[in-house]
This record gives C-alpha cells, structure tokens and sequence, in this order.
C-alpha cells in the first residue's frame, strides 16, 4: 500500500511557503509628489489613477490656494487638490498638458490629489515603517502615518484619512 499523507503534507507546505513567500508586504501606491520627494500610500485608501488635462477641472472662487477646482467624474462631483501644495512643498506645474490625480475615497467622502508622477504598486513590510520625525519637515509629519528609509531615498507613508479631514476644513 502506497503512502500518499506525507506527499500531501510536503505538497501544503510547499504550497504556504510560496504563499507567504509571494506575499512580501502590503501593497502601495508609489508616487512623486515633487521631483524630489518620493511618497507611497496604501492601496487599500487609493481608489483609482487618472491623468487629465488641466481644463477638465472647474476652478472655484475663494478657496483655499491648494484647492484646484472641481471634477465630474462618473457623475460625481469630487474636490483635487495640490497635495504638494497643501503639504508645504512646491506647487504642481499649472502649464502642464496633464495632470496625474490619485484619487482617495471614505466612507463619506471622495478626494483627487494632484501629484507629479506615479511611479506603480510597490510591496512593503510594515516592520520597514519607521517614524517621520527625525527624517522630514514638521510641517509634512502630520500627514504621515510614518517613513521608509530605502537605499537610495526616503518614502513618506502618506494618511489618506489626514489629508481628506484637513482638505475639508
């Protein structure tokens, strides 16, 4: 009689080993908010990318100076913003032919932030998340749920929650 349990237990191993090996980290939306100034933000607070012409946005009167305008997007209306802007960095170039907006939702609200670039999905571990305090501006830190020091650069872990209840006030 053939054996088959310890093929079954080798083969569910082997199987949990490529499985947690795949899984390296969380996943995160990579972007530049300058040229600069690299930033990642959780996939699971990031909606959607899109790129648009600057003209599809609506200016608003009397608004904050970071505040760009309004878009309708899939019948929604929604806010962007100039996250760089509104963190204290250089603005975003307005004589663009387009702008890169990741769009970030709540439960209650939906937000376009306007940044420079966005570079992908990247995975990292939370045990890389190191506080912001020593590493960036003061002025950036509450905005940040933390740091990740790599080998050529310093990713700032940007709150999504942070950014959408300072943008509404």
């Amino acid at each position: 009689m053939l054996d088959l349990s310890a093929d079954k237990n080798s083969l569910a191993l082997l199987t949990n080993q490529h499985l947690i090996a795949k899984n390296q980290g969380d996943t995160y939306l990579k972007f530049q908010l300058t040229q600069q100034t690299p930033a990642v933000l959780s996939m699971t607070q990031a909606q959607e990318v899109i790129v648009l012409a600057p003209s599809r946005l609506t200016p608003m009167p009397n608004m904050p100076a970071y505040v760009m305008g309004l878009l309708n997007r899939r019948s929604r209306v929604l806010w962007v913003i100039d996250l760089p802007r509104m963190l204290g960095l250089s603005r975003v170039e307005t004589n663009i032919q387009q702008y890169n907006i990741v769009i970030i939702r709540n439960e209650l609200a939906t937000l376009g932030l306007i940044v420079a670039a966005v570079e992908g999905v990247i995975r990292l571990k939370s045990e890389c998340i190191q506080s912001p305090l020593e590493q960036v501006s003061s002025t950036i830190v509450p905005y940040l749920r933390g740091c990740i020091l790599q080998k050529e650069e310093i990713l700032l872990l940007l709150d999504a929650e942070e950014i959408m209840r300072n943008a509404q006030q």
